[in-house]
């Protein structure tokens, strides 16, 4: 699967037009207290790994059950919270579940609905993370700084700490948080959080050390275990080691059957050795399960590549119906849409608008300044694309198109 930033933690998950129909949220009253619930959605077979949905769906009923009965249940509610946010990350409807956990918060913040200390944490943890996810990476930072201001000694606020600084390109921050975390807590989580930050820093061998360290601290079948295990096929492929990165997806398929990102990434790899055939059969199947928009995207520039462009244009199109739900939804969309326009449809100048928004916002990040080095450069523009490649390169990130696009602006110069 492309990716639009190597480092980002929380994968773009977008709603498709042939998705389920959903529902509007269903408010409980008892006297003034009220609280918005959203129905559980049927997860496609492909990923109900049927213990996991089962449970998942016995917990929903329970948790509702017990906010039927009290609205007030702040134990219930932040736990049905969390339910949506591992929903939207396994199934990839985000525009479903996140403005549902928003409502929920929302909800508990009203005067009736008193939170202890903490539970007030609790709900705070939530709120960045869902944040995140939305990609609203300032506002993110700020909650989860209030958050350890309640409880500094919580491994799972570091977490967001680290990922808000790294979007918005505070580095070193980030790597006190990271520091901080793994101090605390060191498991998945906190490894994974270690292999990105040595990947943003030029330490390929020690970022892929410390992924190895987040899949071993995980349990197979859990998907977050699935996820560790992808990030470093990841590293393996950065690396050009693509005999070890699809036996690791391969593995990831026998502990996760039918995992899509898997799948998809093998439809990259067939992509890759002049199978494209394959790929769309696989990039279909990924597609299948969940509606992650990166693989209609990848799918359509196949599509391009064989002269197919009214399919390539028809899949486009409803890509972009995605795009604007999701917008809709609150998820700031910005820096894909740029690498849609610019590797995708050759629209540089388009791509080049979306960029600058996106800098507007988080102008240290290494990935959106990559962006605009890039588009500078099929725009002819060296002077922008230096400036925007320093920006780039500042940490020493292993980079095999910003290292390619250095060595060219050394020949030019």
């Amino acid at each position: 699967m492309k990716k639009i930033n190597i480092i980002t933690l929380f994968i773009l998950l977008l709603i498709f037009g042939g998705c389920q129909q959903k529902d509007p949220q269903e408010t409980i009253n008892q006297g003034k207290a009220e609280i918005s619930i959203a129905r559980l959605l049927d997860r496609n077979e492909q990923i109900q790994m049927s213990q996991e949905w089962d449970q998942v769906q016995n917990n929903y009923a329970k948790l509702k059950n017990r906010l039927m009965l009290d609205p007030t249940d702040v134990d219930a509610a932040l736990k049905l919270v969390l339910l949506f946010t591992q929903e939207a990350r396994v199934t990839g409807e985000h525009g479903h579940y996140y403005p549902a956990a928003m409502h929920i918060l929302a909800d508990l913040e009203k005067e009736e609905v008193e939170l202890s200390q903490d539970e007030e944490f609790f709900a705070l943890c939530l709120r960045s993370g869902v944040l995140m996810s939305l990609h609203q990476f300032e506002k993110a930072l700020k909650v989860a700084q209030n958050a350890v201001e309640l409880n500094p000694y919580n491994a799972q606020i570091y977490g967001v700490l680290v990922d808000a600084n790294v979007e918005l390109g505070n580095y070193d921050e980030a790597v006190k948080a990271a520091d901080k975390m793994v101090s605390i807590r060191p498991d998945l989580r906190s490894y994974a959080r270690v292999s990105y930050l040595r990947q943003i820093f030029g330490d390929m061998p020690g970022a892929i050390e410390a992924m190895k360290m987040a899949v071993s601290a995980g349990f197979p079948p859990y998907e977050e275990t699935s996820w560790a295990r992808y990030q470093l096929a990841k590293l393996y492929e950065a690396t050009r080691d693509y005999k070890t990165a699809r036996a690791m997806y391969n593995q990831i398929l026998l502990d996760r059957p039918g995992y899509p990102f898997a799948v998809a990434a093998i439809a990259h790899l067939e992509r890759r050795e002049g199978n494209p055939e394959r790929a769309i059969e696989l990039y279909d199947e990924a597609i299948q399960a969940i509606p992650e928009v990166s693989f209609y995207v990848d799918k359509a520039e196949i599509l391009y590549g064989l002269n197919l462009s009214a399919e390539a244009d028809s899949i486009m199109n409803d890509v972009f119906l995605m795009i604007k739900d999701d917008q809709e939804s609150g998820h700031n969309m910005d820096l894909y849409s740029s690498q849609i326009y610019s590797e995708v449809l050759n629209n540089q100048d388009k791509a080049l608008e979306f960029a600058l928004k996106e800098y507007e916002t988080r102008p240290l990040n290494i990935e959106v300044n990559k962006r605009l080095a890039l588009i500078y450069a099929r725009l002819g523009d060296t002077k922008s694309t230096r400036l925007h490649l320093d920006l780039a390169l500042r940490t020493d990130v292993d980079d095999a198109e910003l290292k390619e696009l250095q060595e060219k602006l050394k020949m030019e110069s």
